[in-house]
């Protein structure tokens, strides 16, 4: 059985989860062309990396369950088509050796993504730790969420919690215990979910806590911990994360997010620590965008995950600045 090659990664599986269903915001459906047309694959291949783009995945002929649906989950019938199938395929492509990318689509489709890369993980003995790099903890369940949005239970149903029970169907669910979660640049939680967080001990780094520590020093505790556990990592990254300023092109947007220095910062860091096996980009809303400027963003926080530096040569964590 192929495995992950994060020591040297050179082969990227991109595709593409047109969904926006989840979402209060219609259109990052076209996120993913979005993506593309920002230069996604040809930043890669820059890069040297040898980059399959499987195009967008599709719920056509995905039939419908017949479990009963949650009542506070809007479109649940359609994101549990969309779950089931990126479950599916996200299996498969962490299968090849390769580093799957999926481009969103809201951030539902982890619900899928993450599930099915989890589960080759167990495969191969290793656990799977999430980064979700968000304004918020999509930590609600049907029973705490006020806007019955999917979008906003994608952590809760990764880590088991219930209330989305029957989405995979038949697909296995392979549950994270609390502890293998990590958000980061949280910014906007709602009251029970902060309760629920609380109660379960969810790891949460906070705008404040970046504001005090840095970027970097909370980053390394995160990568420290998955490395003592030989662990590997799959980045969730919600482009609301960042500052609204950086991206405008979100339905959801948090003033006082990551800066692009910051942003960049995390990739950098995380492209370092060999740890990264699969990764999202979500929320992209090209409609709300100003002229490509987020997804240009994004496709350049990217290029900094899988190793495009500002200059050739890393500078020394020693180095002495002579004077002038």
């Amino acid at each position: 059985m192929a495995s992950f090659d994060t020591a040297s990664p050179h082969r990227i599986a991109v595709l593409g989860a047109p969904i926006d269903l989840g979402a209060s915001v219609r259109g990052t459906l076209m996120g993913p062309a979005a993506l593309r047309t920002a230069g996604l694959v040809p930043v890669l291949e820059s890069l040297g990396l040898e980059v399959t783009d499987y195009g967008d995945v599709g719920i056509a002929d995905v039939a419908e369950l017949r479990d009963e649906p949650p009542a506070s989950a809007k479109h649940y019938r359609q994101i549990q088509r969309w779950s089931r199938v990126l479950a599916r395929r996200s299996y498969e492509l962490a299968q090849t050796g390769a580093i799957p990318v999926f481009l969103g689509g809201d951030h539902s489709l982890s619900m899928g993504s993450v599930n099915g890369v989890a589960r080759h993980c167990r495969d191969i003995g290793r656990e799977l730790f999430v980064l979700w790099l968000d304004a918020h903890a999509d930590y609600n369940t049907p029973e705490t969420t006020i806007t019955a949005n999917m979008h906003g239970m994608s952590a809760a149903f990764l880590c088991g919690e219930p209330g989305l029970d029957g989405l995979l169907g038949d697909e296995p669910r392979v549950g994270l215990s609390s502890a293998q979660l990590e958000l980061f640049g949280i910014r906007s939680v709602d009251k029970a979910e902060k309760d629920l967080l609380r109660l379960r001990r969810v790891s949460i780094v906070d705008m404040r806590a970046i504001d005090e520590f840095g970027v970097g020093v909370l980053m390394r505790r995160i990568l420290d911990k998955v490395r003592a556990r030989n662990g590997l990592l799959h980045v969730s990254f919600d482009v609301d994360f960042l500052d609204p300023e950086v991206a405008p092109g979100v339905g959801t947007t948090v003033p006082g997010g990551a800066t692009y220095r910051e942003a960049h910062l995390i990739m950098e860091l995380l492209h370092d620590s060999g740890l990264v096996c699969s990764v999202d980009i979500v929320e992209l809303n090209p409609f709300l965008d100003d002229r490509g400027k987020t997804a240009r963003v994004a496709v350049e926080l990217i290029g900094s995950l899988f190793g495009q530096q500002i200059i050739d040569r890393p500078t020394p964590t020693n180095a002495i600045v002579p004077d002038p």
